[in-house]
């Protein structure tokens, strides 16, 4: 159970410390072509769809599941 919980936090320092460290960096768009060396590690408006349809889905299927 340890290493789960582990795990889990582990993850969640991981994507909490690159979203601290993405919101520090400057935007290619704002800054133009001098920002391209300080550019985000992640898309998080992507993040953000990606992680909408993955919860949506699994709602979906918990309720197919569950009406068995």
């Amino acid at each position: 159970m340890q290493v789960i919980l582990g795990m889990i936090l582990g993850a969640v320092l991981l994507v909490a410390g690159v979203y601290v460290f993405d919101s520090q960096s400057t935007s290619t768009v704002a800054n133009g072509q001098n920002a391209a060396t300080n550019r985000t590690l992640v898309n998080w408006d992507v993040a953000s769809a990606d992680w909408h349809a993955l919860t949506v889905r699994a709602h979906a299927d918990w309720i197919r599941l569950s009406s068995r």
